[in-house]
């Protein structure tokens, strides 16, 4: 597709969906996909074929019919961009020091999801680097994965923000949740994980609209648009109650989660302990 045709299928898009009573059948994701291959599209053909091989040139002749081939990089960074610039939650923009996206793989198998940023990620701009994070990753490394192998996100992009002398953090409201909900439907679109994880009874909120005890919720399959889901003890849990059976309660959830993804697991990760 040539890149004004792109540019006017995605101009009718965007106008229908924030103009028309009725919403266009395309996705948020179908959009980036387009504003990414209209990118590619920009690119001068020098640019394009400067290391291509007369194979490759004949090839590129043919249509595909994967407009510039964009990568799930290439299609959360286009999301990226758009939640930077969100102030949809106008309170939340003004109090945030800067959005929290996610971080890791975007062709990742396993996909972990929070509530929302505290105030390190708020500094840092990247999700779970603060005393629970750490937690995580040391979560992560007992079931030989590292931070960069999975996708970590939050249901919220933003810090909620706290009353002028108050300490530690606020959980989302139903409201914060609802109205940026649809930034991470979009990364788990993009990402295909096999396994979501969501960390504690907000996230799971967040997900599935459910409210209910992590005793009922953990521990046992659920389902996300048709993608795993194991539902298990938010970290900063683990950090407020040390209990040895609270924290192999995580574990043994964890042990399920390698068993769905096909990993192996040793005799010493069985009897674990975090």
């Amino acid at each position: 597709m040539t890149q004004p045709a792109l540019d006017l299928v995605i101009a009718a898009l965007e106008t229908i969906r924030e103009k028309s009573d009725r919403a266009p059948r395309a996705s948020r994701t179908l959009l980036a996909r387009l504003q990414v291959a209209r990118a590619a599209a920009a690119r001068p053909l020098a640019l394009r074929t400067a290391h291509a091989t007369p194979d490759d040139a004949a090839e590129s002749a043919v249509p595909s019919g994967d407009p510039g081939a964009p990568n799930k990089a290439e299609l959360l960074a286009v999301v990226r961009d758009r939640v930077r610039a969100c102030t949809k939650c106008a309170h939340l923009a003004c109090s945030r020091t800067q959005t929290v996206f996610g971080v890791g793989n975007p062709d990742a198998d396993l996909m972990f999801v929070g509530e929302a940023p505290g105030v390190d990620e708020d500094q840092q701009g990247e999700p779970f680097v603060g005393r629970a994070g750490q937690l995580l990753t040391r979560i992560l490394k007992a079931m030989n994965f590292a931070r960069e192998d999975v996708y970590i996100a939050n249901i919220l992009k933003c810090r909620p923000d706290t009353s002028p002398g108050t300490f530690g953090n606020r959980p989302p409201t139903p409201m914060e949740m609802q109205t940026c909900r649809p930034y991470l439907v979009e990364q788990i679109e993009i990402i295909q994980p096999t396994v979501l994880v969501a960390l504690g009874a907000v996230a799971v909120e967040g997900l599935l609209g459910t409210r209910a005890t992590m005793r009922e919720l953990r521990g046992r399959w659920h389902t996300y648009d048709g993608i795993s889901l194991m539902i298990t003890y938010h970290p900063a849990y683990l950090l407020r109650n040390q209990a040895p059976s609270e924290k192999r309660k995580v574990w043994e959830d964890m042990l399920q989660v390698l068993e769905r993804l096909e990993r192996p697991i040793s005799e010493r990760q069985r009897n674990y302990f975090l």
